[in-house]
């Protein structure tokens, strides 16, 4: 999914010169970002925390500090009963982050390694995931994602139960609920979405691509989409909709791949209809250029969406 704020993290407030940086070794680096981040969004950092966090020594903290104080020397002040360094009045952050990194790191703990506690930074409550992939199964089909492989595996779909397909896959897909990859199915001859709970007894094999079966010929994965979004007509109060969003002149304006444009317009319960019928608390946003969905393949779950209706329209 391509959001309208994808792009958009933390404006950097210095500018660090090129020469300076490149002179940081990439693990320093790793600890100035920890530094600053625990900064910005927790407001204190200690030796100890370095310490803990990487397994570097005390002297080697105050080291990663002192250089820290010295690329951005507003950004923190010392108290000296704690022992620890706050954030300033004057602080703004070295490094950016997305929204989603940030709040992940809260919830999961900062970094992308397996070796610490991954502890919650703060108090921290995340929706329980229903359906857990199995871990060997991910391992084989990231793998063949990331050499551009073709897998043979075992599927259950609701219409069709079990078969062994051979599957082109080329990205995995997160639509809220459950994980996807996204692939050529020779079975069927097109591309498709993969449950990847679904798949059981992968292998990569050995067998030549066809164009045909890339990702550059995917095209419902190719089109973007640029929907509007509106607060739903029927609300009382379409303002407060307007600040959770951040709407522009009252309309939220999001890029997003036409391959999963369903899933989005579901999660968001996103109210398709052409003239706003559906009911319900829900519903708290309206498409209004809903023209824009035609011949998007995956709208029988978008809410209120009827294709059947657009194309006798059109």
């Amino acid at each position: 999914m391509i959001s309208h704020d994808q792009e958009h993290g933390i404006e950097i407030g210095y500018q660090l010169p090129t020469t300076r940086v490149k002179a940081i070794a990439q693990a320093q680096k790793e600890r100035l970002a920890y530094i600053d981040f625990r900064i910005c969004f927790l407001g204190t950092v200690s030796r100890n925390n370095l310490v803990t966090r990487f397994g570097i020594k005390g002297a080697a903290a105050t080291r990663d500090i002192a250089l820290y104080r010295e690329l951005a020397p507003t950004n923190l002040r010392y108290d000296t009963k704690a022992k620890t360094y706050e954030r300033s009045d004057l602080f703004s952050p070295l490094y950016g982050a997305s929204p989603n990194q940030v709040l992940a790191a809260l919830a999961y703990g900062f970094g992308d390694d397996f070796a610490g506690a991954n502890r919650a930074l703060i108090s921290c409550e995340t929706p329980i995931q229903m359906n857990r992939p199995s871990l060997s199964t991910l391992s084989v089909l990231t793998r063949a994602i990331h050499q551009g492989k073709v897998i043979k595996v075992d599927y259950r779909s609701l219409s069709s139960g079990r078969t062994t397909r051979e599957i082109v896959p080329f990205a995995l897909v997160d639509n809220g609920l459950r994980w996807h990859i996204r692939g050529y199915d020779r079975k069927q001859s097109r591309f498709s979405d993969f449950v990847v709970t679904r798949i059981s007894s992968p292998v990569i094999i050995d067998s030549p691509i066809d164009e045909h079966e890339t990702r550059e010929s995917d095209i419902q994965w190719n089109r973007i989409l640029e929907l509007e979004l509106v607060p739903h007509p029927n609300l009382k109060h379409p303002e407060t909709i307007e600040t959770d969003y951040a709407m522009k002149n009252g309309v939220l304006n999001v890029k997003i791949r036409a391959a999963v444009a369903g899933y989005a317009l579901r999660r968001w319960n996103v109210d398709c209809t052409e003239d706003h019928a559906l009911r319900g608390p829900e519903y708290h946003l309206w498409l209004q250029n809903r023209p824009a969905l035609y011949g998007v393949e995956n709208l029988v779950i978008a809410p209120g969406y009827d294709q059947a209706d657009t194309k006798r329209r059109s």
